[in-house]
């Protein structure tokens, strides 16, 4: 069979980049891909690798990806790999945000592809949320053929990170995919250590700069230390999160979205990241 694989999303620290949580997304994502890749290439199959490294807008990224995708002929599915976003689950509560995977519709092959990739992954512990048709996404949308986007978990939630190992992770993907079972050992997940996570204050996230910028302004303006924006894409759009603080300490963030809301600026919350 031929196949392409490709990492959601820039490289970190580049201009559209995927989400930032526990773990980075682009890094996860190319980590995922390069394995499935592999893997997929043991088992005797042809893969195109049609990630993109050097986008300089969301859309140039998917466009750049989609003309990647659709310059091979005869592929019987394109693979996208990414991870969700939007979980907050900074300390764990014992259970799994989970696994989606998109499609642009039900029809052909790729349809069930995609619940036995879901079911693949659920089986290492993760919530199986299902398929979900997704009709605006460009690189379901715009690419020729049988194509689907696996989002292999939420990168914000703890329980979700603490099962994670992207080579278990791939292996769950290539086995949905095949249809079969592959003899790959892997190692165990490691589960975040405490003394990794640190915690931000989240003064809101915005899908207009200005936007943002004038928040960050706003807060500076009324004492408030340590703000800076962040960029990430969910969805093929960029949002711009508007963090007020870093903290080693939980309480420290808690106290500071009280201080938030205390100046007027209500909906603020904390999340976990790893540096």
């Amino acid at each position: 069979m031929r196949f392409t694989v490709h990492a959601g999303h820039n490289p970190d620290n580049k201009v559209a980049c995927g989400a930032i949580g526990l773990i980075k997304e682009s890094t996860e994502n190319r980590n995922v891909k390069n394995e499935v890749i592999r893997l997929l290439k043991e088992e005797g199959h042809t893969v195109y690798d049609c990630t993109v490294e050097n986008g300089t807008s969301v859309s140039d990224i998917v466009n750049k990806q989609v003309s990647k995708m659709n310059s091979y002929s005869d592929i019987d599915l394109h693979i996208s790999i990414h991870f969700n976003s939007g979980a907050n689950d900074k300390t764990g509560n014992g259970k799994s945000t989970g696994v989606e995977v998109l499609v642009y519709n039900t029809s052909g092959t790729k349809y069930d592809t995609a619940k036995r990739i879901c079911s693949k992954i659920e089986c290492l512990g993760y919530k199986n949320r299902g398929v979900k048709t997704r009709t605006k996404l460009g690189v379901l949308k715009n690419s020729k053929g049988q194509s689907l986007l696996v989002e292999c978990c939420f990168v914000d939630d703890k329980d979700d990170i603490d099962l994670y190992n992207y080579k278990s992770m791939a292996k769950a993907i290539v086995e949905g995919i095949l249809n079969k079972t592959i003899s790959v050992s892997v190692p165990a997940p490691i589960p975040v250590p405490n003394e990794e996570v640190y915690y931000r204050a989240i003064s809101g996230s915005f899908n207009n700069k200005e936007y943002a910028l004038n928040r960050k302004s706003k807060l500076d303006k009324d004492g408030f230390s340590g703000v800076f924006l962040e960029a990430f894409v969910k969805d093929e759009k960029t949002w711009y999160r508007v963090i007020a603080g870093s903290f080693k300490d939980k309480n420290l963030a808690e106290q500071r979205v009280k201080n938030l809301s205390a100046k007027g600026y209500d909906g603020g919350f904390v999340t976990a990241f790893r540096k």
